[in-house]
């Protein structure tokens, strides 16, 4: 019974995992860090590799499924892979009708995850705090890029799986918005809700080789030096709270692939000044609430993941 409820519970982080990977802004990296199996997914990962040939020689495939924990990363990657199948046409929908809402309840839900690795920096030090400034800087910076508008190509979905991947991996980088800064992610999430075999593949094969070479290294950085990476990791986290805001003024807009106008350039503005603007309401209560909720979601999220830890 205790080994069928572990299983579900690395399925349902899986899952959270996989719904936070569909949205852009949201990382599932950082849902894996908050549930507790962030450090044992980098582990499976980094396990895989050259080395599985000698393990498969002497112990069998047995032995290699064991070492590179591989009944985990089924039920994981299973789960990533039920949501993003299962919520890529909700979250399409909920974006394009209600934004702030959506918006505000992931302004919450990132905000409270930036504390909660705060929390895991055991020894702050000068190096650490200039590794946080220096964080938050680079993720801001990375969310006011322009978009590009890259074709499509087999080659170029394929490099863009593995850039993706590492950056879905990373606590506070959105693999998504990387996506979505080349102009790719219209094709990618246009594949999931059609069952576009052919591109999944070549996009999957892309952030296989991503997940495997980049794992490598971060596991490493946080063997040799947790507390520093984590400080970027959390810089970098709570840097993308400027991509989530919820009240926006677009700047420029632009026509996307299915010939519809989207925003281009967006500065954030006051929820008082949206309206203004924009001579619409800007939900400020039920955003508020919607906020409270994404932070109760991950005090929520671990408890969870604390009382899995404990059974």
């Amino acid at each position: 019974m205790s080994k069928m409820k572990e299983s579900l519970g690395i399925l349902l982080r899986g899952m959270a995992m996989g719904a936070a990977d569909v949205v852009p802004g949201v990382s599932g990296g950082t849902i894996a860090f908050i549930t507790g199996v962030y450090d044992r997914l980098l582990s499976a990962l980094k396990s895989i590799n050259p080395g599985l040939l000698f393990k498969l020689k002497s112990g069998g495939l047995a032995e290699c499924w064991k070492h590179i924990d591989g009944n985990f990363l089924v039920l994981l990657f299973g789960g990533i892979l039920i949501s993003i199948v299962s919520f890529s046409h909700l979250i399409t929908y909920l974006l394009e009708s209600y934004p702030e809402l959506i918006w505000s309840f992931l302004f919450g839900l990132i905000l409270i995850s930036g504390v909660h690795m705060l929390k895991q920096i055991k020894h702050w030090t000068v190096a650490s705090m200039i590794l946080l400034v220096l964080g938050c800087g680079v993720s801001y910076f990375i969310g006011i890029l322009t978009p590009i508008s890259l074709t499509p190509s087999y080659l170029m979905l394929f490099f863009a799986g593995c850039i993706a991947i590492s950056a879905m991996i990373l606590p506070g980088i959105s693999g998504s918005f990387i996506l979505l800064l080349m102009g790719l992610y219209p094709a990618v999430l246009a594949a999931v809700k059609d069952l576009d075999i052919l591109v999944l593949m070549i996009f999957g094969f892309g952030c296989i080789v991503g997940l495997l070479t980049f794992s490598h290294i971060l596991s490493w950085l946080l063997k040799q030096y947790r507390d520093l990476t984590l400080s970027y990791l959390t810089g970098l986290m709570l840097g993308a709270l400027g991509k989530v805001w919820p009240w926006k003024e677009t700047l420029e807009t632009r026509i996307n692939s299915s010939g519809q106008e989207v925003p281009l350039l967006e500065r954030n503005i006051s929820p008082w000044t949206y309206e203004t603007l924009s001579g619409q309401s800007a939900y400020l209560l039920p955003s508020i609430t919607l906020m409270l909720s994404g932070i109760l979601l991950v005090v929520l999220l671990e408890k969870f993941s604390n009382r899995f830890t404990e059974d």
